[in-house]
């Protein structure tokens, strides 16, 4: 089920934006949960508003805190985020670099650029999946999502963001999840841990702190290691 924000202080389009999206994500067999925000503040209200959604479309020009600065409020947390920024001025347009925008519409031609929008998302996501045969059966999960697994003597457990953060488990080694997570942006900071670098926010004092307020150890013979290549990383995205 994709997690999706409408951040809009005009209710006409915040219902408009999510009646074009429904209908888009049911004419492809995608199930979907909307959460509506009348403003900026509203948005960054919770913590978790910053990390849990797969699709956020964000108004440019609210009152008070506008769409730039909630955006950039919620990249400083969050850098994967789907973000589609939405106005009724095209003089905006180049705002949408300071927060990598996925894209930028336009609110006169939503009917026209909204299914070509989420087409562009949907390519996206497909090629950012893996699939495993979890205890409970096999399923398919969206690697931005995976925050880390953890090694627990014959498991490895994933720790997840979907609606809410779950810990399904596998019957395999770290190793061979770590094999097959190679190139989507895994770190292994510890013999027990592998890493989503997209949600590690800085490395220091022999500690991983991530996005969601966690924190991992880091072992002091590996800590040097392990700063450098989410060093690398970091400058390469």
């Amino acid at each position: 089920m994709l997690q999706i924000a409408i951040c809009d202080d005009e209710q006409l389009y915040r219902e408009k934006i999510r009646r074009l999206v429904e209908a888009y994500l049911i004419n492809h067999d995608l199930t979907s949960e909307f959460h509506l925000f009348s403003s900026g503040e509203d948005f960054l209200r919770n913590y978790e508003n910053t990390v849990k959604y797969d699709i956020v479309f964000m108004d440019i020009s609210m009152d008070a805190m506008d769409g730039i600065r909630t955006a950039m409020q919620m990249r400083s947390f969050h850098s994967d985020t789907f973000l589609v920024l939405v106005t009724a001025f095209i003089d905006y347009v180049l705002e949408g670099y300071r927060v990598n925008a996925t894209r930028y519409l336009l609110k006169s031609t939503l009917e026209l650029s909204l299914t070509e929008c989420m087409d562009a998302i949907l390519r996206k996501m497909q090629t950012a999946q893996v699939c495993f045969p979890f205890s409970e059966g096999e399923r398919s999960l969206y690697t931005d999502n995976i925050l880390y697994v953890e090694s627990r003597r014959h498991k490895s457990v994933f720790f997840y963001l979907g609606e809410k953060l779950e810990t399904p488990e596998i019957y395999r080694k770290l190793d061979d999840i770590e094999s097959a997570l190679a190139g989507c942006g895994f770190l292994r900071i510890h013999k027990s841990f592998l890493v989503n670098m997209k949600h590690i926010r800085t490395i220091r004092n022999y500690r991983a702190f991530l996005d969601t307020g966690q924190e991992l150890p880091v072992p002091r013979l590996k800590f040097q290691a392990v700063k450098e290549a989410f060093t690398t990383y970091k400058g390469a995205i």
